[in-house]
């Protein structure tokens, strides 16, 4: 099962930015970075917040950082390895860690309940999502996979998630659009781009 009380959660953060040209996460939604959106979002729902990256992100250095445990910069799969490893040791026994991107700003405020009524065994991933889409970086982790997620990825035609995903017992758990006056929101919308960057911006009201 997956115990809420004891859910830490990860933000993936390790990604190149490639099709934004900057690093996305720092830029301004409102208010705030996109990345603060994310941490005061998920902060109230685990019990602890640590960020994948390759560095310490400017302003947010006394969050627990947490580095690639692979080498090459493989996509998603290896900061999720990098959690596994990270929340094993820190958390003995602990069974699941939460991720999120840190490209999402509008993500459930009930995520980690959501997902964790799913109460799914010690190999099971438990994955987001809506509209009909599934959103597997906003999942639920089992700790257990660590080793067979490592030696996965140790073969370069391995890096996409759902290849990983279609190996193992994984429960999708949907949410639904938000009503916003801006229309509806879809909660994973996630900004890769300039034009995601002023799309997010129609519903900037919606971070209240």
């Amino acid at each position: 099962m997956a115990s809420l009380e004891a859910l830490p959660g990860l933000i993936l953060a390790g990604g190149k930015s490639s099709r934004m040209g900057i690093d996305k996460a720092m830029l301004t939604l409102g208010e705030r970075t996109i990345i603060a959106h994310v941490i005061r979002r998920l902060t109230p729902q685990v019990s602890e917040v640590s960020i994948n990256a390759a560095h310490a992100m400017t302003g947010f250095e006394s969050l627990p950082l947490v580095k690639d445990t692979v080498a090459g910069q493989l996509g998603p799969l290896a900061g999720i390895l990098s959690g596994m490893r990270h929340h094993a040791k820190k958390t003995p026994g602990i069974g699941h860690f939460l991720t999120v991107p840190c490209d999402s700003p509008f993500l459930p405020l009930d995520l980690a309940g959501h997902l964790a009524e799913a109460d799914p065994d010690a190999e099971t991933i438990v994955v987001a999502s809506s509209l009909d889409r599934s959103h597997p970086v906003f999942a639920l982790w089992p700790v257990a996979l660590a080793d067979e997620l490592e030696t996965w990825l140790a073969d370069d035609g391995n890096r996409r998630i759902n290849a990983f995903l279609s190996r193992h017992r994984t429960v999708t758990i949907d949410f639904p659009p938000v009503p916003t006056k801006a229309g509806a929101l879809d909660p994973f919308l996630n900004i890769n781009t300039p034009d995601d960057l002023a799309h997010a911006a129609l519903f900037s009201g919606a971070l209240a």
